[in-house]
């Protein structure tokens, strides 16, 4: 398959002003996933920004989901999920973290991740660095090593990156 055209994601990113509360600009990625050269050149972006060798992708529940399915199809590679507590059918390693206003856990089931496997971690966007650190960790106890981070987008200004002690590139930088 030739490659996609190179598509401005940014551009086609909508700010929806006080999701899910007052204060917050939710990036609304929709339109990418409208539309098919957007989604291709996003994935294509994704793919050609991996370039050590990985044996999994670890995609973060939920919209790292929609990244995360066709990246690792285009790669090769095997899917984990990452999901909330209580969402995995089987036995699962937990991670607790902390949110802005109470606290939560992510899961991966027992076996999805092996001792030695190379795994980078998605997600649609990095904020202040809590699910991402916490994906991070349970990935880490699972026995993986974690060459990476990718994200759509990285919210700069909120300093997410600190918490996080793998490398990390996103596609789209926003400052404030």
């Amino acid at each position: 398959m030739a490659p996609s055209t190179v598509v401005n994601l940014q551009e086609k990113i909508i700010d929806v002003p006080d999701f899910p509360k007052p204060g917050i600009v939710f990036k609304d990625i929709t339109p990418i996933l409208l539309d098919p050269e957007s989604m291709r050149s996003m994935v294509d972006q994704f793919a050609e920004s991996i370039d050590l060798p990985i044996d999994k992708i670890a995609a973060v529940e939920s919209r790292g989901f929609l990244i995360g399915a066709p990246l690792a199809h285009r790669l090769g590679t095997g899917l984990v999920l990452i999901r909330k507590k209580g969402k995995l059918p089987r036995k699962t390693i937990q991670q607790g973290y902390g949110l802005e206003y109470g606290e939560d856990i992510i899961e991966v089931q027992e076996g999805d991740l092996n001792s030695g496997d190379r795994v980078m971690i998605i997600d649609d966007v990095l904020a202040t660095g809590g699910t991402a650190h916490a994906t991070e960790l349970v990935c880490k106890t699972a026995g993986a090593e974690v060459i990476g981070f990718r994200f759509l987008m990285n919210l700069k200004f909120l300093n997410g990156e600190q918490k996080l002690t793998a490398p990390i590139q996103s596609l789209i930088d926003y400052d404030d």
